[in-house]
């Protein structure tokens, strides 16, 4: 997760995350057993009980919907029969969301066939974990005033300048950059994107400790490192079109099941806690819990309308920008009101809604301190409203600073 940012695409693009468990034609157990995708997949599954992060990328299974060799060309309803076969066999994908949710599309979409086999079969593969070099210090929710430049010199890249709010850059080995390249016409238009060695010569990682006491930040510095002319996505001057490509695809991620950024817990999760713990709750306390299931409930919908659209071939509307802007004080509602139910307990890092102690506990706890971002990373929430605003409703622009 990176800071606020104001790259956006006109709508949500379609994407993993957003497909819930389910399929179109299925018998009384809820599947098709007799769909050929499925037994070709079981099939492969009894070969490979156990598969590697490489064999999953090799058979197409990391990121289906990617055309061959990447992934299997997937429509939406192979994708989701897919996810369904893996759940049930108890297979995790490998765990490189930027590289294979952001990183990984830009390149498809932009880099050259050499560069597609650089990157992509470790990438898919999690072998190689990804990070994302964007905001900075003076360049969040505007991101086109970044002052990081890349300037040309024979077969290289000299890249010179700050970035911060990297998720997991420490452990990264390439990061997607984006650098000033030249300071004529629009910001926009002098940017460039750019993949980044993270073990450079030059490049500085310091980490940044958030409120949880959980080192997932970095700030990076880049000392006059150089990158190979290779090291250029597309065009030069073009990164801001590509940063929407991936921006589109971070918006989805950052839009799943769950309250903190589609991980768990959800409303339906607290509610059922306060009910089977016998939390006591005053009556304002009751207002709030049903307050937060429905809107659980609504965002649920939006879910399922997405879904939908995909499984129709239509592209996704405006729900899509709408949902992040209500998940985002949806999760800050729920942890808010679970640290409440907990009471004295809610100052422990342990200790959850109803006395829960141990790993629950702390998940609640954490989720807390954790959700005072979500209104922050990935595009803030004034930014988004501004984005329906303008682009969804047709309101006049947000008047520029003075």
């Amino acid at each position: 997760m990176e800071r606020s940012r104001d790259a956006r695409s006109d709508h949500e693009g379609e994407g993993r995350g957003l497909l819930a468990p389910m399929t179109v034609a299925a018998n009384e157990d809820g599947m098709d057993r007799d769909d050929p995708r499925r037994l070709e997949l079981a099939e492969w599954l009894a070969r490979h009980p156990s598969p590697s992060g490489r064999e999953l990328a090799e058979a197409g299974l990391v990121a289906p919907h990617l055309p061959a060799p990447w992934g299997r060309g997937a429509d939406v309803d192979y994708q989701l029969l897919i996810d369904e076969e893996l759940r049930r066999a108890g297979i995790q994908r490998p765990i490189n969301p930027i590289g294979i949710g952001w990183a990984g599309p830009t390149i498809l979409f932009a880099g050259s066939r050499e560069q597609q086999e650089k990157w992509l079969p470790k990438l898919l593969s999690g072998e190689e974990f990804w990070c994302q070099l964007f905001s900075e210090p003076d360049a969040g929710s505007d991101l086109a005033s970044l002052t990081t430049s890349a300037r040309r010199d024979g077969d290289e890249w000299v890249i010179t300048g700050q970035k911060v709010w990297t998720s997991y850059a420490h452990m990264a080995t390439w990061g997607i950059l984006l650098a000033r390249t030249s300071n004529e016409g629009s910001p926009q238009k002098g940017i460039s994107y750019f993949i980044c060695p993270m073990r450079a010569p030059g490049v500085t990682i310091r980490p940044l400790i958030d409120m949880t006491g959980d080192h997932a930040f970095n700030e990076v510095f880049l000392d006059e490192v150089r990158l190979p002319a290779d090291h250029l996505i597309g065009d030069v001057n073009d990164g801001w079109r590509l940063a929407k490509v991936t921006l589109g695809n971070e918006r989805v991620s950052l839009s799943g099941e769950g309250v903190l950024w589609g991980r768990g817990p959800t409303a339906q999760d607290l509610v059922d806690l306060v009910r089977d713990h016998a939390v006591a709750h005053s009556a304002l306390e009751r207002d709030d819990l049903v307050k937060a299931w429905s809107h659980g409930e609504i965002l649920r919908l939006l879910r399922l309308r997405l879904v939908s659209a995909a499984l129709a071939g239509r592209e996704p509307g405006p729900e899509a920008s709408v949902r992040k802007a209500l998940a985002d004080d949806h999760g800050q509602e729920v942890m808010t009101l679970a640290n409440r139910l907990a009471g004295s307990a809610g100052m422990l890092v342990d200790r959850g809604p109803g006395g829960c102690d141990g790993a629950d506990g702390a998940t609640w706890s954490y989720g807390f301190l954790y959700s005072q971002a979500l209104t922050i990373g990935g595009g803030t929430s004034a930014v988004q409203r501004n984005i329906i605003g303008e682009r969804v409703l047709g309101l006049p622009r947000e008047p520029a600073p003075r």
